[in-house]
């Protein structure tokens, strides 16, 4: 394999070494924004086959690479591919995101719940990796990734999406040796499957804590950001004599910040909610800054666009370790030119701060 990468700002940023700008990616930037990823979804037949299928995979993850300068790439998959791969039979619903088929509703079930086998289960996810990381040719990086053990549980409990967390909470302070059970499985699940994807080619990885902000200050402690913490401590870090860099992203998680950085990552996500320079102030040199622009922006004009982006920017200030973000994913109603005037704006406003 290639090892020079042609541009390697984002893993200089994750490391905190200098760099001449300011490098961006955004949270779901191959998706139904994009009128051509669109049509290869519709050519799939479905979201699962989508991902599922490697050569789409890698069609869709090189998209809005062809389309803006954007400074990595990252895996095109879905995080619940790994209950999927524990037999708990993932389908979507239209119209009503993901379901699972046979849901953590009862003790046997979670008392039988077995991490799966990586080089057979998710042999797609892999191979879409490697093909991946070929046809990027050394363009840019390729970020892996995986849910959080207590986001990926909160699916496996509740069947599906929840505006409550009634039934995964529910068992959480009712039965919590059968809720860490749960999340002792999908953490070791999650570390091998994080490593494949590291084997496989990705040159940074990511754990999605989607759900984490949905718990209180002690059940994040124990419930959530423990097991991110032992999954972090079980990574590959290196590869090929090339770091790895982490990174762990905790939607609603800026009051948890220290704690997060204390993990071991080597990079904190930040939703829209916090000021990206005060999170700088309480992390120090510790790790990088991921984020944190709000999508809803994007709805704007690009003025208002680069006015938000010069703000995040003076905000972190000076000097390396900031990867510029949305601080969740981007809206499938957002003009991809809105999304182009982003990366412009973060190219060219960010060159004075480094």
């Amino acid at each position: 394999m290639n090892f020079k990468l042609k541009n390697d700002t984002f893993l200089r940023a994750l490391l905190r070494q200098p760099t001449e700008y300011t490098p961006l990616w955004m949270m779901r930037q191959a998706g139904r924004y994009l009128p051509e990823y669109c049509a290869t979804r519709k050519r799939a037949g479905s979201f699962l086959n989508l991902c599922k299928n490697p050569d789409m995979a890698t069609e869709v993850t090189l998209q809005p690479l062809e389309r803006f300068p954007l400074d990595a790439a990252i895996l095109f998959s879905d995080i619940l591919t790994v209950p999927d791969a524990m037999g708990l039979g993932l389908y979507f619903a239209e119209g009503e995101g993901p379901k699972f088929e046979r849901p953590l509703h009862s003790e046997a079930s979670i008392k039988a719940l077995r991490a799966p086998d990586i080089g057979t289960d998710l042999r797609y996810v892999t191979d879409a990796v490697s093909q991946i990381r070929k046809a990027l040719n050394g363009s840019v990086p390729l970020i892996g990734f995986s849910g959080s053990p207590w986001t990926l549980s909160c699916y496996m409990v509740e069947g599906g999406s929840s505006d409550d967390y009634a039934r995964v909470k529910t068992l959480m302070y009712t039965e919590p040796k059968l809720m860490h059970h749960i999340l002792e499985v999908t953490a070791q699940a999650v570390t091998q499957y994080l490593n494949a994807q590291i084997e496989a080619g990705a040159q940074a990885v990511m754990i999605f804590d989607s759900w984490g902000g949905a718990l209180s200050h002690y059940a994040f402690l124990e419930f959530s950001l423990a097991y991110m913490q032992r999954i972090v401590q079980g990574l590959k870090r290196e590869q090929d004599g090339v770091k790895v860099p982490v990174i762990v992203f905790t939607k609603g998680g800026g009051l948890w910040i220290e704690s997060i950085a204390d993990t071991g990552c080597d990079a904190v996500g930040l939703d829209w909610t916090m000021d990206i320079g005060i999170a700088r102030q309480k992390v120090g040199h510790k790790v990088a800054l991921q984020g944190n622009l709000d999508p809803s922006v994007l709805f704007a004009t690009p003025e208002a666009i680069r006015a938000e982006t010069e703000r995040i920017l003076a905000s972190y200030g000076y000097g390396s370790g900031h990867v510029f973000n949305l601080g969740h994913g981007i809206s499938q109603f957002t003009n991809p030119e809105n999304a182009a005037a982003l990366v412009q704006a973060v190219h060219e406003l960010s060159r004075k701060y480094h």
